[in-house]
């Protein structure tokens, strides 16, 4: 299961992540994340996962594509945090020019 609880302030719209971040909760994230872009008013969205227990596959890849869109990943627990070390270099690797 995935609690999302969002917290509203002057700078971000931030949706805070509870428990496990897998394939059917995935397709709830990006839904919560697409409704969360409407009105922000200059502000940015954040996602906090420090409460996050599990991350798929299909987890990894949505944190991903939101993180390449813009979108600012905050409170992190260890786990957490190497799974997004190992997200930011894969998106940086996708931005670099291949060798010819």
């Amino acid at each position: 299961m995935l609690k999302i609880s969002i917290i509203e302030s002057d700078k971000e719209r931030r949706l805070i992540l509870e428990g496990k971040l897998i394939a059917p909760w995935a397709t709830e994230l990006q839904r919560a994340c697409d409704e969360a872009r409407q009105s922000l008013r200059g502000r940015e969205i954040g996602l906090d996962l420090k409460n996050l227990t599990v991350i798929s596959q299909e987890g990894e890849n949505l944190l991903a594509a939101l993180m390449k869109e813009g979108i600012k990943v905050r409170g992190c627990c260890v786990f957490a945090r190497e799974v997004l070390r190992k997200l930011r270099g894969r998106v940086r690797a996708q931005h670099q020019d291949p060798i010819s």
